[in-house]
């Protein structure tokens, strides 16, 4: 199939299929899904365990291949790609987010962002990056002398020191109190609307919802509703 043309979408998906294993056991964790993804919105995934939303994470970011079915990244059919391809759509255009911050304990917060910006393209500053999160007076500390949040906002930071065109965030409270989480919202808010970052993110905690554009509702393996939020609260607006 030729490649779908140039649209105001950071992703596009039709008949998206994901099946884990062969036969009676096999796990169908997405069928058949379809997605548009408009370019610039914080857009979050809820639904329960299971229902497909990591694994549509992983397939957007070039982490897994789809069983069946296209992704678009703009006018890029990146179900097409090679492994070496998609290595590289990963670290030009993804930043990843997740529960588990990741970081490196033996480097400072400014060394762990400096691990993406010394091999991208076109990188704000590391020391910039963790100002956008609010860490800056917080460069030369390491791992172990930062709070859970702080440690997942040096996360994002890193995330977004590379300029990503989107982001991919997976549970990036789940590990977090909700006080300390909406810091780590108003990080990725920030993000999306100060470079216009396409935002994904995936959460269990439903008043999370109510900060994005647009909430995709998963049920097994499909989305099961889109809500378009006409009046979208602030992080510290809310409470989980």
């Amino acid at each position: 199939m030729a490649s779908e043309p140039q649209t105001p979408f950071t992703y596009s998906a039709r008949g998206l299929t994901k099946i884990y294993g062969t036969g009676e056991t096999a796990v169908h964790a997405l069928r058949s899904l379809d997605l548009l993804v408009p370019q610039g919105q914080f857009i979050t995934l809820l639904g329960p365990s299971g229902s497909g939303k990591s694994t549509l994470l992983n397939i957007l970011g070039g982490l897994d291949r789809a069983t069946a079915g296209q992704v678009w990244f703009h006018d890029q059919d990146i179900t097409s790609f090679s492994n070496d391809e998609l290595t590289e759509f990963r670290r030009a255009n993804v930043g990843f987010v997740f529960q588990f911050y990741n970081l490196v304990a033996s480097l400072t917060a400014r060394e762990n962002v400096q691990l993406v910006t010394d091999i991208a393209d076109a990188p704000m500053t590391a020391v910039d990056a963790l100002a956008l999160v609010g860490l800056g007076e917080r460069l030369d500390h390491f791992p172990a002398q930062l709070s859970g949040g702080e440690q997942q906002r040096v996360a994002i930071a890193r995330a977004i020191a590379k300029r990503p065109a989107v982001m991919l965030c997976d549970e990036p409270t789940g590990a977090l109190d909700s006080a300390t989480g909406i810091r780590v919202l108003r990080a990725l808010l920030d993000a999306n609307e100060r470079l216009g970052t396409t935002m994904l993110v995936v959460t269990h905690n439903a008043p999370v919802a109510q900060l994005g554009h647009r909430v995709l509702r998963f049920a097994d393996g499909r989305i099961g509703e889109q809500l378009i939020n006409e009046e979208r609260k602030q992080p510290e607006d809310i409470s989980w």
